[in-house]
């Protein structure tokens, strides 16, 4: 089993919804075993758009990369996710942020997430999931990627999610 770390994000419709949605259809093939609070961020790049709901994902897979990526795919294909310009707005994006210690560079797949040390919105959750998680290709830890980046204020906690397991199935819920 590999320990993935995957970021999700909402900034269309019923945001606490489709990440539900996701994190339920992500159940269906993960092992997870962690998930950060909700975090409201303003949005990079293309600033014209409201503002998303992120969280990140602590998981274990069998899974390869390229299969979690084509799964995680198909998750937002399933909830509406549609082609469209860079830093669009989404109901849903799901981004593998690490993989193990693996560092992978191929056309549609890089791992890490190549720019995940210049984004608070993914580094707030991941630091408050495991601080001392090591990037592999920078070679440096979460905490230390953050600290160097230095404006968390963009990034507020909006709540918490909570998961259970309920029968074969997992439900989760925004507190």
């Amino acid at each position: 089993m590999t320990e993935t770390y995957i970021g999700i994000g909402s900034n269309l419709g019923d945001r606490y919804g489709y990440i539900s949605r996701a994190l339920t259809l992500m159940s269906k093939k993960l092992d997870i075993k962690a998930i950060s609070s909700p975090y409201e961020t303003e949005p990079e790049g293309y600033r014209e758009q409201p503002d998303f709901l992120n969280t990140v994902v602590k998981a274990e897979t069998g899974m390869s990369a390229r299969d979690l990526l084509k799964f995680l795919k198909s998750i937002e294909e399933k909830l509406g996710r549609r082609p469209s310009f860079p830093n669009a707005p989404r109901e849903i994006d799901l981004d593998i942020l690490f993989f193990g210690d693996s560092v992978i560079e191929q056309l549609d797949l890089f791992i890490p997430h190549p720019r995940l040390h210049t984004r608070a919105f993914m580094l707030v959750p991941l630091m408050e999931l495991n601080p001392e998680l090591a990037h592999p290709a920078l070679h440096k830890t979460v905490k230390e990627l953050l600290d160097e980046l230095g404006f968390r204020s963009r990034v507020r906690k909006a709540g918490r999610i909570v998961f259970k397991k309920v029968g074969e199935s997992y439900v989760y819920d925004f507190g």
